[in-house]
């Protein structure tokens, strides 16, 4: 008897850990993870918005966003993001220098995938 016992908890458990498995965790659903500015005047910042909605089951915590150098800021959500619905990261990047630039976004969040890069490019002209 306690065999039949021992062997339906393990059935039960096993049938149990296959459901919420498959649950899809927070997951982004990019419009685009890549931003050309083109030609843009120097001394002028762009800002460009990376939209994104979330397509898991569970809510989207976005824990930190964070440009590749300090001539980038970035905004994010700071509430969890609910699924099914929609969000934007924002990158500022300030114009001081002429020439082609290439920076990057990083995202840190509980989505499958962990991390996500952003990039943002152009050429910043006098």
């Amino acid at each position: 008897m306690k065999k039949v016992t021992f062997l339906s908890f393990l059935l039960v458990l096993t049938v149990a850990s296959v459901v919420f498995a498959s649950a899809v965790a927070a997951a982004f659903n990019w419009v685009e993870t890549d931003h050309n500015f083109g030609q843009i005047k120097q001394g002028k910042p762009v800002t460009a918005e990376f939209k994104f909605t979330n397509r898991g089951e569970h809510p989207l915590i976005i824990n930190k966003a964070y440009g590749s150098c300090g001539c980038t800021g970035v905004e994010h959500p700071k509430t969890p993001i609910m699924p099914g619905a929609s969000g934007v990261i924002k990158a500022t990047f300030n114009a001081a220098n002429a020439g082609t630039f290439n920076k990057t976004v990083t995202v840190e969040s509980n989505a499958e995938g962990g991390l996500v890069t952003l990039n943002i490019h152009g050429e910043v002209v006098q």
